[in-house]
Formats: C-alpha cells, sequence, structure tokens
C-alpha cells in the first residue's frame, strides 16, 4: 500500500482565496483603479477556474478585475500559491523553505516574494 503525501496547494480552495481578496479590497464597493470611479457594472468572470471577477467603470468605460492595480495583477501562479506564499512569508520561511513547501523553482519564489513585499511596501505608503 502506497501512502500519498498531502500537499498544502491542494488544501487551499481558488476559490475561497478569490472571494476573500473580494472581501477585503471592496470593503468600501468596488471603485475603478483607474479612475477611482465608484460605480461598477459586473462583467463575469475569467480565468481558467472562473473564479476572478470582471467589472467595467461606468465613469471611465475602462475595464478590470479584482486583481488589477495589485502585486497579485498578471502573473501565471495561481492565486492560492500566492495565498500561501504569503502566509509562509509571515512565518519567516525562507525562499528555500517556500519553494519546498510550494513545489517551486527557487527563482520563481524569489520573484514572488519580491512582488510581494514590493506591493505591501506601496501599500504602506499609501
Amino acid at each position: 500500500m502506497q501512502t500519498s503525501i498531502i500537499s498544502i496547494k491542494h488544501l487551499v480552495s481558488e476559490a475561497h482565496c478569490y472571494e476573500t481578496i473580494r472581501q477585503l479590497r471592496w470593503q468600501e464597493g468596488v471603485y475603478c483603479p483607474h479612475c477611482d470611479g465608484g460605480e461598477a457594472i459586473r462583467r463575469g468572470y475569467d480565468g481558467p477556474d472562473r473564479h476572478l471577477r470582471r467589472y467595467q467603470c461606468k465613469a471611465c468605460g475602462r475595464r478590470f478585475d479584482d486583481l488589477t492595480g495589485t502585486a497579485l495583477s498578471g502573473h501565471h501562479q495561481p492565486l492560492s500559491v500566492w495565498v500561501l506564499c504569503l502566509y509562509f512569508m509571515g512565518l519567516n520561511l525562507s525562499n528555500a523553505q517556500i519553494a519546498q513547501e510550494l513545489d517551486l523553482n527557487k527563482d520563481d519564489v524569489h520573484s514572488m516574494t519580491e512582488c510581494l513585499r514590493g506591493g505591501l511596501a506601496q501599500k504602506k505608503r499609501l
């Protein structure tokens, strides 16, 4: 009998991560990250798992999604991997340890942690 190893990546729901991002980001309601307009039209979902919600600003007409204008926007890793990376950073794991836990390349994890640190530093300045 072979024992399978459970990876933490498989225990975290992509849908739950997106719902959490929406709750944290849009506490005061959805606003356009391009013009700060406060009225947006929902335009369905995007992405392979269809959890990323899309919007269109009524003021400027530009389209955006739940991640537009954040450190998490435009990357190839699933949102759950980013959330886990941030969690492991909070536990003070090294990039090598995070790479091992998430079964990722060390260089990819280094890029991710730099991006997350940059995003958090920018948020503190605002």
